[in-house]
């Protein structure tokens, strides 16, 4: 009897276990099973966190400590953190308090003014970390963190974010309504270097055109110091024989029109001058470039060699060839060390890459396209090419820079994959190439000053991004963020598959597909394509791809095929395979789109009378293009689409097309607009009425030749938006509009 009652006591704690388990299973395989929804990817204020935390860091110049600005778990305010990387020792680098209270005793700060101030997000700090300022709306503001001291330089808001020190840390230089200023921190006192500026004339800071297409969107700042800090070379920009185009919010009751220089495919350019100044007395002094037309003439680059020479990057503007070029800046001589497209045939256009990386003696390392892949070469510094230092079929990315001592390159590339760069090193003179990042997925790596170590920002298309500490060799020293997202697992994937497809000529394209999460193989499903087409721009990376992935993850758990697959133009392959796009926007593009839907529609669960097709800016264009020069697609949505390349700016587009002076049948044959009468299929019509960088004129026009073609259509504009929609409520309704059109209509 005791012997059965231990048995049934047994079989009834093994019974409760099972059953836990099994809760326990069905409580897991029940949260897996979540599907997503706009409002979980879009609503400002229910959507989840799928991205995580990726760290703001930023080595210190002693190559032992890097900052972290990170918030403060008990006040949510940031703090920036000094961190010992190699132990991850962490101690205050400022008393947020201290400079906020430090800020706040200034008669013409708020008190949450000196709080913001003092948060550290927008900080410049000089060379040696002891002092920084923060421009803002009532001026430039300094802290000194040896002497715990605030005080305002100036009081004028203007330009003054373009603003930069000097590389010794006593004087801080800036822009005011166009004109270059360098304030001396030592007596404080502020001296104008240039004096005609006005709103047609830049001095030291950028036009619209030359930072959106050559510096940076978002890089203003046209100006470099010496290095010994006496002289500033500075950009001229002259917008008079530029036409202005005016963009208009809508919104206020009284219309507000901004009126911005904006020269289109075959405008007049800006005029471009490369001025030099001395910031303790003489006028600006010009550099010689009579040997170029001023109408036909770029600077792409700017930057000052180790010895006090300035060099710079000149180019004809539709950048057939590069010249780099030193300028005494005393004299104002110039010297063309050598060109870069001589042969227009072998290297259709020239795009700018990079400044040279300096080597102590004098010579330098050049980022060059020249064989159709980008690659490293060294050259003496009179411009006598000593080595070609990697070479292959794929891409050198960027050039993170050079331990002389070790005669070491450290470099991003795409040599173990084209859809995710890897870091690697190689020794200088070419030799034993070694691969630093062996997980899969893209590297970003940061290196120390040192070359000691570096800091690995790494996705995958499953996995956010993810931070950790190695070695300069690649040896894991520990992780600063797993970024553990644990939300994604409560959700419904679907299965991503990265592929190669071969065109009708047998090049390899690289190609994504998400498949729905319960997929049937004995099923036909329709198929959502995205694209963007553009030179040099892929889509297909092994990377984690934010809210655009997840909306295409939630249109797959709706029984979407999601498709991605780069034409040969944009892939990560090489400038030599963007070449086929020459002269020519569209047609090579859509040909090996529709290579890569022939292989979909070979495929037995691919409903091949319903694929659809969406992009935004150049993905705008070929959508456009696409459902106006093909029948492939049922339904199409086009964002911020260029219609006509007459319509977008010179120096990109030129690059590619010429200009319509020289190229009337390219520019012709690669315009949507032109084509509208031919739309096949279904459409939706996407723009911010406010886009100053592809205008809403391009959108407007194409809606007008639909109109006048009797070709149905369907368009939302978004008031206040620019050339993305980033207005919370706004990016919520376009998401759910795209999602209702699909559904509707594929």
């Amino acid at each position: 009897m005791r012997r059965l009652k231990t048995y049934l006591a047994v079989m009834a704690i093994i019974v409760s276990l099972n059953a836990i388990a099994i809760a326990q299973q069905s409580a897991q395989q029940s949260a897996q099973q979540k599907l997503l929804t706009i409002d979980d990817i879009y609503d400002a204020q229910k959507r989840v966190n799928f991205s995580g935390t990726v760290p703001q860091l930023r080595w210190l110049p002693d190559g032992t400590h890097y900052l972290h600005t990170k918030l403060d778990p008990a006040t949510r305010e940031p703090q920036l953190l000094k961190i010992e990387a190699a132990t991850g020792s962490i101690t205050p680098f400022n008393d947020a308090t201290r400079i906020a209270a430090g800020f706040a005793r200034l008669p013409n700060v708020t008190g949450d003014e000196a709080k913001r101030f003092a948060r550290g997000d927008n900080w410049q700090s000089n060379p040696a970390n002891t002092a920084f300022f923060v421009t803002t709306a009532k001026g430039i503001f300094l802290y000194d963190l040896t002497r715990n001291e605030a005080r305002q330089l100036t009081q004028f808001p203007a330009d003054e974010d373009v603003a930069a020190w000097s590389p010794d840390g006593t004087h801080i230089a800036f822009v005011r309504d166009h004109n270059l200023y360098a304030l001396n921190l030592q007596n404080n006192q502020t001296r104008q270097l240039t004096s005609d500026g006005t709103p047609k004339i830049f001095n030291g800071v950028f036009n619209w055109v030359y930072q959106e297409e050559l510096y940076g969107r978002g890089n203003f700042k046209a100006f470099w110091w010496s290095p010994d800090s006496k002289q500033i070379a500075f950009l001229r920009l002259d917008d008079a024989p530029v036409p202005n185009f005016p963009v208009v919010d809508h919104i206020p009751v009284d219309p507000e029109v901004e009126t911005t220089p904006y020269p289109k495919a075959g405008d007049p350019n800006p005029l471009v001058k490369l001025g030099v100044v001395n910031i303790a007395n003489g006028a600006p002094r010009f550099v010689e470039t009579d040997k170029y037309k001023p109408e036909d003439f770029l600077i792409s680059r700017v930057e000052w060699t180790p010895d006090g020479r300035i060099v710079f990057q000149a180019q004809d503007r539709v950048q057939s060839f590069l010249d780099l070029t030193y300028a005494d800046a005393a004299t104002g001589k110039t010297t063309v060390v050598f060109r870069e497209g001589a042969d227009a045939k072998a290297q259709p256009w020239v795009e700018v890459i990079d400044n040279p990386q300096w080597l102590s003696d004098g010579s330098f390392l050049w980022q060059s396209d020249r064989t159709g892949f980008r690659h490293l070469y060294h050259y003496t510094a009179d411009g006598k090419l000593i080595k070609q230092i990697t070479r292959g079929d794929w891409d050198v990315r960027d050039l993170h820079g050079v331990d002389e001592g070790r005669k070491l390159i450290y470099f991003s590339g795409m040599e173990h994959s084209p859809i995710a760069a890897h870091s690697y090193r190689i020794n200088l003179d070419g030799t034993n190439q070694t691969r630093l990042t062996t997980t899969e997925g893209a590297h970003n790596a940061n290196f120390n000053s040192s070359f000691t170590h570096f800091i690995d920002f790494t996705s995958d298309i499953n996995t956010p991004t993810q931070t950790r500490l190695f070695t300069a060799d690649g040896k894991l020293v520990r992780p600063i963020e797993e970024n553990k997202v644990a939300a994604l697992s409560n959700y419904k994937l679907g299965k991503v598959e990265f592929l190669k497809v071969k065109a009708r000529d047998g090049y390899e394209l690289e190609a994504m597909m998400i498949r729905p999460p319960d997929f049937d193989p004995t099923k036909k499903y329709p198929v959502w394509s995205h694209t963007y087409s553009g030179p040099q721009a892929p889509t297909v990376r092994n990377s984690w791809g934010g809210a655009n992935y997840l909306w295409h993850q939630m249109l797959a758990q709706k029984g979407y095929i999601i498709w991605i697959c780069d034409n040969r133009s944009a892939s990560g392959k090489g400038v030599g395979a963007a070449w086929t796009a020459n002269r020519n926007f569209g047609e090579s593009e859509l040909r090996d789109l529709e290579d890569g839907i022939a292989y979909l529609k070979t495929q037995p669960y691919v409903d091949g009378s319903r694929i659809g097709l969406w992009g935004w800016s150049y993905g705008g264009f070929m959508t456009s293009y696409a459902l106006t020069h093909s029948k492939t697609f049922k339904i199409g949505i086009a964002g911020g689409s260029v219609t006509d390349w007459r319509l977008y700016d010179s120096i990109y587009t030129e690059r590619y097309m010429g200009t319509p002076q020289t190229n009337p049948q390219g520019y012709e044959r690669s315009s949507p607009l032109k084509a509208a009468a031919n739309l096949n299929g279904k459409i939706l019509l996407l723009h911010g009425t406010m886009d100053d960088n592809v205008h809403m004129q391009n959108t407007i026009q194409f809606a007008y030749a639909l109109q006048k073609a009797n070709k149905p259509f369907e368009l939302m504009l978004y008031p206040k938006s620019r050339h993305g929609v980033v207005d919370p409520a706004l990016l919520k309704h376009m998401r759910g509009l795209m999602t209702e059109f699909i559904e509707k209509n594929l």
